[in-house]
């Protein structure tokens, strides 16, 4: 089980890590057309790359933010069940499990159905959708993991994976 646990822990770090390298290339689109700009050029369909970098880096950002406690949580209501906290806690991660293989499964779908029609942006780019709508998909096939490896961990063990040491922290402080 502890390889299981390294593993998965290793699959939210690198969505985060992916997601902050996209950001860091958003900087970079974002930079290369001020400068083309600057020089009487055109960076056509920078806009375009910058925005699928943003999606890229929000879905690819979703598993890492929601097990390091920066998502919302309903904490207020369960922490009035008292003794009953884990059945809430339980029907939350079950509740939100089903949301996020329902929203991963449209995810691959919307990606099948862009190749299928070889659907392209309608922006200077024109690039195939099925592209930029991968980043969805593996992000929020990754956030499915971590919803359900939650709710199986809160189960077995009456304890969920969410770190919020620094989120705690963060909040006491301010």
């Amino acid at each position: 089980m502890a390889i299981l646990r390294r593993a998965l822990d290793a699959l939210y770090l690198t969505g985060g890590v992916i997601a902050a390298l996209f950001l860091i290339l958003i900087l970079l689109i974002t930079i290369a057309q001020m400068s083309a700009r600057w020089f009487g050029f055109v960076f056509p369909g920078s806009t375009d790359y910058a925005g699928y970098c943003m999606a890229a880096a929000s879905f690819f950002a979703l598993a890492y933010a929601f097990n390091r406690g920066s998502h919302i949580r309903v904490s207020l209501v369960l922490s009035k069940l008292g003794r009953y906290r884990r059945y809430g806690e339980i029907w939350c991660f079950a509740v939100a499990s089903i949301l996020s293989v329902y929203f991963a499964y449209y995810a691959i779908r919307s990606v099948q159905e862009s190749i299928r029609w070889n659907d392209i942006s309608q922006g200077q780019d024109a690039t195939p959708l099925w592209i930029p709508q991968l980043a969805m998909a593996i992000g929020t096939i990754v956030l499915a993991i971590s919803v359900i490896d939650n709710l199986a961990t809160m189960v077995f063990t009456g304890k969920d994976n969410i770190n919020t040491e620094g989120v705690d922290d963060a909040n006491a402080e301010g």
